[in-house]
């Protein structure tokens, strides 16, 4: 089971200050650990975007490396552009950058593992699969 990996999961599991026994972390191992953790393109900007220090972005940068990008397609921005549209006629807001996760996720039929609750919101209208921490 491929699992695309959200921002927001590997912002959690890569901060300095977090719960030595969060779940979403462990969880996060596991995949990583099975090979199942998946990550694309702008996943990977999101994470990189805004760290101040050269060498934290350079050690950083150097270890998400071992996680290659799904490759993209003009049919998940096409997707994504429609996920966006009917979202937004269900009066439901997120960004492109979202909406191109769902499309991706929908299309290669993986399920997405995020904290963040408007994926709970897309997921109302759109044909996506959540992941959720076992245990």
């Amino acid at each position: 089971m491929s699992v695309l990996v959200d921002t927001s999961v590997w912002s959690l599991a890569l901060r300095r200050m977090r719960p030595p026994d969060d779940a979403v972390v462990h969880e996060l191992r596991q995949l990583v650990a099975k090979g199942s953790a998946l990550m694309m393109g702008p996943i990977r900007q999101e994470i990189l975007s805004g760290i101040r220090s050269p060498r934290q972005f350079e050690t950083l940068r150097d270890g998400l490396r071992a996680f290659p990008d799904l490759l993209l397609h003009g049919a998940d921005y096409e997707e994504a552009a429609t996920f966006f549209n009917r979202c937004r006629a269900r009066g439901i807001q997120g960004s492109n950058t979202d909406f191109l996760v769902c499309a991706v996720a929908a299309r290669r039929r993986l399920t997405i593992f995020t904290t963040d609750r408007d994926f709970v919101e897309y997921a109302r209208v759109l044909p996506l699969r959540l992941h959720r921490p076992r245990g």
